[in-house]
């Protein structure tokens, strides 16, 4: 295999030791009895199926240079598929726009077999397990972080990271900073659309994630935003093609 090759398929090796670190991981007793409690209690239209009812890894292309991070898994979503943003109406939302974009196999994404592929992109979360009411506490994301440092550093090809939400948007930027890039201070004010350009490593870093990026902020596909139309698929598609765009510059 050529240099590339091998590193793409380290890339792929440590991704897997990474996502089955987080299937096992039980640190947080709130996420783990309310990840299985909506199992136990599925909605009427999944009653036959079995929930995946565990941390949700990262998915994706290993050679990615986008990164996409939203919030955490939907709880008869991704904490039924074990899939990032599969099988709720967030997911359908953002497939279909990565999907046009070039930048999934589907345009829709159903389970974790269903042979969607991404090219060029990883999907991730902050935290790893579905949360109550889509709000987990301070010391559930600090046991979650970790897990987004990790992925940082694995995906040494990324330099575009869309964060889907204020809350990934703010957790983001403060998880490279405290990987020591070198994040803008005061940090731009969350909006749909508002960059932020983090050119280099704070002097004298030598962390494994210290390369230049840009951290592209987006509304969550979250049913409040696109069914008010807060989020409209126009606006959606313009992200990802200056995401596109970024990359090409």
């Amino acid at each position: 295999m050529t240099d590339a090759a091998d590193r793409g398929s380290e890339r792929a090796a440590r991704l897997d030791e990474l996502a089955a670190d987080v299937v096992r991981c039980r640190a947080c007793p709130r996420l783990v009895d309310w990840r299985e409690h909506v199992a136990a209690n599925r909605r009427a239209a999944f009653a036959a199926e079995d929930y995946w009812a565990r941390p949700v890894p990262g998915f994706g292309d290993p050679d990615a240079w986008l990164l996409i991070v939203g919030l955490a898994p939907g709880a008869h979503g991704s904490n039924r598929t074990g899939r990032m943003f599969t099988g709720d109406r967030s997911g359908v939302f953002l497939y279909r726009a990565l999907h046009r974009a070039g930048l999934a196999s589907r345009a829709e994404a159903i389970a974790c077999d269903d042979g969607l592929a991404l090219a060029g992109a990883f999907i991730t979360a902050v935290v790893r397990c579905a949360p109550p009411g889509n709000k987990p506490t301070t010391d559930e994301w600090e046991h979650c972080r970790p897990f987004l440092e990790r992925e940082l550093d694995v995906l040494a090809r990324v330099h575009v990271i869309v964060a889907l939400g204020q809350y990934a948007y703010d957790r983001v930027l403060r998880t490279l900073r405290d990987c020591d890039m070198a994040v803008p201070a005061p940090v731009p004010r969350f909006g749909h659309g508002v960059e932020v350009p983090i050119r280099g490593p704070v002097a004298g870093a030598g962390n494994g994630t210290a390369r230049g990026l840009t951290v592209l902020a987006s509304y969550h596909p979250s049913q409040q935003n696109t069914f008010t139309g807060k989020l409209t698929e126009a606006m959606f598609d313009r992200i990802w093609a200056r995401a596109v765009a970024l990359r090409d510059a």
